[in-house]
């Protein structure tokens, strides 16, 4: 693989992940439509984007460093206070940081089930494009609800809500942030707490990819040739992920996700119109 290829495409993970465009969609739509085929081998492609993943969860957790503390040190606590049948230690950081790992259960689950039937039957362009538009619409719909409810509200019910939606960005082009802060603006939370619970929600879950399908092409042998690009890809989606994070806090303090559901209309169009026509 050319190392500027895989620069693209970290650039493409980090800035996609989590804006509300969908990352899964876009590393599968910009090699097909510029013709790129480097990786022959699906389980090598696959690792290779989960690889990327490793960058923007660095940037997450980069990000949300000083939060996580508190989430772990607390969701610590109060998980030995219950484990020892002891005196409550439960705090709100630490209900939220057990309601965050409850959240990625659904999602894990039906991944694991049928991780198969999603990678054969999902996942081509004309099902990305209309999953772009759809869930655009979703995400313009549940963005004006109205609402102010904060993290700390984030409950067993809410966790169950957001993380069977998550369930929906399996399909590649619903985006995990965008169905995730769909679902929590439409239980009421604010556009800044809802960004952050997707945020957070992301690390789990990718940790968790990060380890089987990495562990698995590290323990298979990495093939010749794809270290270098992998690094250049990691880092290049570390970089742009930081930046997308800090630029999505900032621009939804002041306005809504309007630019983001135009930009997955027009991209959903035009890969249709890219179908219909002899270009690809």
């Amino acid at each position: 693989m050319p190392i500027v290829h895989a620069i693209v495409l970290g650039l493409v993970q980090g800035l996609s992940e989590f804006l509300p465009i969908s990352s899964s969609g876009h590393l599968l739509i910009v090699p097909w439509l510029f013709g790129w085929d480097d990786l022959a081998d699906p389980g090598i492609k696959k690792a290779f984007d989960v690889a990327l993943h490793i960058g923007t969860m660095v940037a997450v957790v980069g990000y949300f460093r000083r939060d996580l503390v508190v989430l772990v040190r607390d969701g610590l606590r109060e998980g030995m206070s219950r484990l020892l049948h002891r005196p409550s230690a439960a705090t709100e950081h630490g209900r939220f940081a057990w309601m965050l790992v409850l959240s990625c259960v659904p999602a894990a689950v039906v991944g694991a089930v049928l991780e198969d039937w999603i990678d054969e039957r999902l996942g081509t362009p004309f099902i990305i494009a209309l999953s772009l538009i759809a869930f655009g619409v979703v995400l313009a719909w549940a963005d004006r609800r109205t609402g102010d409810r904060a993290t700390g509200e984030f409950g067993t019910r809410e966790a169950l809500l957001v993380g069977a939606a998550q369930v929906l960005a399996l399909n590649p082009g619903t985006s995990r942030s965008g169905i995730t802060m769909s679902a929590a603006r439409a239980n009421g939370f604010s556009r800044d707490a809802a960004a952050r619970i997707s945020f957070l929600m992301s690390i789990p879950v990718t940790a968790g990819a990060i380890v089987v399908k990495v562990g698995g092409l590290v323990a298979d042998g990495v093939p010749d040739g794809l270290i270098a690009p992998m690094i250049a890809g990691i880092v290049t989606s570390a970089l742009s992920g930081w930046l997308a994070v800090w630029g999505l806090l900032r621009l939804v303090r002041t306005r809504n996700f309007d630019p983001f559901v135009v930009y997955r209309v027009a991209a959903g169009v035009a890969i249709l119109i890219a179908l219909a026509s002899s270009w690809r």
